[in-house]
């Protein structure tokens, strides 16, 4: 059997890499966070993180090193070409923004090149390509040299070193130094745009970007452009902490003319609304005047509210940042989507295609962001629509003055005979649909966890907002009650425009024994950071999936305690994850205003409709996961099963091959690694089958090769009786803490007969231990063929 996939990268590998001059500090092991588990719904971080290996190259001694290579390394018994199939190799050279991977099983290698999309033939090692080589490379690739003047910043060192950023953040940061830089060579507009997920860290991108330009000599005066007041003080905290009092807060009494960095939101500098005049914008910034540009959530407004900005600044370096998908796929046109694709078009337009991506399921994938967990339910009304008759029939009343409707009146507003979903709580109100759903969505919190999780629910309208909050608010006092607990204040609220409801906003932050559920519209789509938010719950139909991405971005940060979030999905929203946007052409009636939402109390009809028998059932669980080409995904679970055993089959062919990598601890973690990787989790299937008490490997083994499991503790009996020849060949002291071993995997499972504190525990130490194991032979030898006696019972 030949070296696993770490002993050959120790062993054939680095020794090869260093003849080559490939030393220490030009090799980076890019370690992700520990990627999350959902296991019995409960979030859990894996034992490890992947760890990549870059290779940099350096201009000096001095100088910051530029990842320009990747190494997948592979088992020696495996050929050097194994998993380096085109797609996935594009993936990695995107995601690291490096033009070259590599593929070794420490004999031999093969070279995949980014731009050119070859993969070279196998060649020796002795072939491997010198930092010299690489570098050339590197330069033809980029269209500049590395001495070249336009290139300093990417040689500054990152403030404070290298501890702080996450691979991809460097990655993303030298794709904007190298487009700047081409682009300066070239005589082209110095712009870019960079579309990372929610949580990810922009903010941190922005500020050390900026800081090695800085640092390079290459900045003059920055502006930093965000959409509210949340996210500038969020910002300017970041930027001071780097670049001190250089970096200041614009006001509107405040233009902070004496710092080298502003922050400021497009309200500030009159830029936010269409008839916007730009005054303070023109009056306090002559044109040019800012050698460099930051458009933070660029999609968030239509690009004429703003474009003056960077108009005004022609010469200047101009970065966009957003956190929404590059390309919107939509048949048929709806207003939102038109809007979306109107964003999305100008920003590329004037940008170029994003340098960089960074996608949710990437960041779920690295255990960067919390995981998802997607529970489908539909509402039978919603699938039948409603008929003037039905309305007529439940005597229908106007929702302002409680009048009753005529038929003639319904149908000289509105022409159509028929009400679909998306005209729910719009037009027509249905208030047994918002408290059925109400009912269904705290049934679920009760089952997972309790009624108290920090939730986010997304309504149609204010009015809608209103009677959600309050249908909560009342089956909270209700259980409340039941349960003889103690009810807290401000359970549900509503959280609309920026003067009602936003005060309670730091309660759902920060408190947590009030303030749990906020119901909103879209207040909460960007420019509020919650990152305790446990449950994003859609009770409106979504058409944008800019404005999709964005709600679901508020539950996707990390935070003390919460390593994953469900979704609660009752209109079909996460259909936008990765999918296309399929929806007929919007009606054309006139959606009306109520009061509060621009309306004046007076305007077209609202009808209130009660009596309807409502029904919300359950339509499947989701996960979402990195589909092909690195795009977040919503899967069935029994789809999603079937994809993982396939996965399984192609990496182990036979039950026999399972077993002899599962009981070797590096190919196993190899193999779960290659599965997690293609966006797999073992640990998921595990829950959602029901077998928290059967280890890893009789999960698999029954999902791919039709193995009959055994519970960890049925496995230890097993064992216990079909290995007593064995054991009785055994010294007494060695059987009994190979028996006391079993006992231990039977708790814990595999895992726990390969931690370092297996020989401290009672049992094994009072059974005798790591030295009776000695008299048999080399103890790691002992316990490798335990584990194959245990796994062949």
């Amino acid at each position: 059997m030949g070296m696993s996939e770490a002993d050959t990268r120790a062993n054939l590998i680095d020794p090869v890499l260093r003849d080559k001059g490939w030393t220490q500090e030009y090799v980076k092991r890019e370690e992700t966070a520990r990627a999350v588990e959902i296991v019995n719904g409960v979030a859990r971080k894996r034992p490890k993180g992947r760890v990549d290996y870059t290779l940099r190259v350096k201009v000096n001694a001095e100088s910051q090193p530029v990842a320009v290579a990747l190494i997948e390394a592979k088992a020696e018994d495996l050929p050097p070409t194994h998993g380096l199939e085109q797609a996935k190799a594009y993936t990695k050279c995107l995601r690291f923004n490096v033009p070259f991977v590599f593929s070794s099983n420490g004999h031999r290698f093969v070279m995949y090149d980014r731009y050119t999309g070859l993969t070279s033939t196998p060649r020796p090692m002795s072939e491997f390509p010198t930092q010299d080589v690489l570098r050339a490379r590197y330069e033809e690739k980029i269209g500049f040299r590395l001495d070249d003047p336009v290139a300093r910043p990417l040689l500054v060192p990152y403030f404070g070193g290298e501890g702080g950023r996450r691979y991809y953040q460097d990655a993303a940061i030298r794709a904007v130094l190298e487009k700047i830089a081409r682009c300066e060579k070239e005589g082209q507009p110095k712009r870019a745009l960079l579309s990372l997920a929610t949580g990810a860290g922009k903010t941190f991108i922005a500020v050390h970007l900026l800081k090695r330009i800085s640092d390079a000599g290459k900045m003059t005066r920055a502006l930093f452009v965000c959409d509210r007041e949340e996210l500038r003080n969020q910002a300017a905290t970041h930027f001071q902490n780097v670049f001190g009092a250089d970096a200041a807060m614009v006001s509107s009494g405040d233009p902070a003319k004496n710092a080298r960095v502003l922050i400021a939101t497009y309200q500030t500098l009159d830029v936010d609304t269409d008839d916007a005049d730009a005054n303070f914008l023109v009056k306090n910034y002559p044109p040019d005047y800012f050698s460099h540009i930051f458009i933070d959530e660029a999609h968030r407004s239509a690009w004429g509210k703003w474009s003056i900005v960077l108009t005004r600044n022609p010469s200047a370096v101009q970065v966009g940042m957003t956190a929404t998908p590059r390309q919107i796929k939509i048949k048929a046109l709806t207003p939102e989507a038109e809007a979306d694709l109107k964003i999305t078009s100008d920003n590329i337009k004037y940008f170029g295609e994003p340098v960089y991506e960074y996608d949710l399921a990437q960041g779920i994938e690295d255990g960067y962001l919390a995981a998802c967990q997607i529970q489908r339910s539909t509402v039978n009304l919603d699938d039948t629509g409603i008929t003037i008759d039905d309305m007529l029939a439940l005597n229908p009343v106007d929702a302002r003055t409680g009048e009753r409707i005529t038929r003639e009146r319904l149908e000289q507003e509105y022409k159509a005979a028929r009400y679909d979903k998306t005209d729910y709580e719009d037009i027509l109100q249905l208030p047994d649909r918002v408290l059925a759903m109400c009912r269904d969505l705290f049934e679920h919190l009760l089952k997972t966890g309790g009624p108290e999780q920090k939730t986010i629910i997304f309504c149609v309208r204010d009015f809608h907002a209103d009677q959600v909050a309050i249908a909560l608010n009342n089956l909270y006092a209700e259980w409340c009650a039941k349960n003889g607990k103690p009810r807290a204040e401000d359970y549900a609220f509503k959280c609309m425009a920026s003067n009602e409801g936003n005060d309670l906003l730091p309660d759902l932050r920060g408190s947590s024994r009030t303030h749990f559920i906020a119901v909103t519209k879209e207040l909460l789509t960007t420019g509020v950071d919650v990152p305790c938010v446990q449950n994003i719950v859609f009770f409106r139909y979504v058409r944008s999936p800019i404005a999709f991405y964005q709600m679901v971005g508020r539950g996707t940060r990390l935070a003390e305690g919460k390593l994953m979030f469900r979704v609660y999905d009752y209109t079909d929203a996460t259909r936008l994850f990765g999918e296309e946007f399929i929806t007929r052409p919007a009606s054309p009636r006139v959606t009306p205003p109520i009061d509060g939402e621009g309306g004046d109390g007076e305007g077209p009809l609202i009808v209130s409709v009660e009596g309807f028998e409502v029904e919300v059932k359950e339509s499947g669980r989701f996960v979402v996961t990195m589909a092909e080409g690195g795009k977040a995904a919503r899967v069935p679970l029994e789809e999603y099963k079937k994809q993982l055993a396939a996965r399984l089959a192609a990496e182990a062919p036979t039950l026999a091959d399972f077993m002899a990598a599962w009981i070797a601890p590096d190919r196993r973690r190899a193999l779960i690694d290659h599965l997690v990787l293609a966006g797999y989790s073992p640990a998921l299937v595990r829950a959602v089958e029901g077998m928290m008490d059967y280890d890893l490997f009789d999960v698999l083994g029954k999902l791919t090769y039709g193995l009959a499991p055994y519970t960890r503790r049925q496995r230890a009996d097993v064992f216990d009786d079909r290995q007593a020849a064995w054991l009785a060949s055994l010294p007494p002291d060695t059987a009994a803490t190979v028996l006391a071993m079993a006992a231990q995997f039977a708790q814990t499972g595999i895992e726990g007969l390969e931690s370092s504190e297996l020989f401290r525990t009672p049992k094994i130490r009072k059974a005798g231990g790591l030295d009776a194991l000695k008299k048999v032979g080399e103890p790691a030898n002992v316990v490798h063929e335990a584990k194959a006696r245990l796994f062949a019972a």
